[in-house]
């Protein structure tokens, strides 16, 4: 085997990625963030099916302080893996593949998905 051939250690904390990198790598953690969501939230939408007292004990959890953080990183989660997902589609039917338009792209993906998370936890603790 010659020298060329062999692996190369790559530390993924020196890599600088680009902002379109960035963004399909937080596109992937989003879904594995939402995975790992699914129980959590198909027990509440169970409590909350279950009558009016029950629905107020499942808004009580969702908006505990305790779980705030859980509640905060899965919306986010939702909101850019949805937008990214859009922006990928898109880029598969050869919109926006051009380097200035894929930048633009993940910058309105990273912006719209923090506002959109915003909204809807303005929502859900207002």
């Amino acid at each position: 085997m010659s020298s060329t051939q062999r692996p190369v250690y790559l530390d993924l904390l020196k890599i600088k990625l680009p902002l379109p990198g960035m963004v399909s790598f937080a596109h992937r953690v989003s879904g594995a963030l939402m995975f790992l969501g699914i129980p959590f939230g198909l027990y509440l939408l169970s409590l909350s099916l279950d009558g009016p007292a029950s629905f107020a004990q499942a808004r009580a959890i969702a908006t505990s302080w305790w779980l705030s953080p859980v509640v905060i990183l899965l919306t986010w989660s939702l909101c850019h893996h949805l937008l990214a997902g859009i922006r990928f589609l898109l880029m598969d039917m050869e919109i926006g593949v051009g380097k200035k338009a894929s930048q633009g792209s993940a910058i309105w993906v990273a912006e719209l998905a923090l506002v959109l998370a915003a909204i809807l936890l303005v929502e859900i603790y207002l």
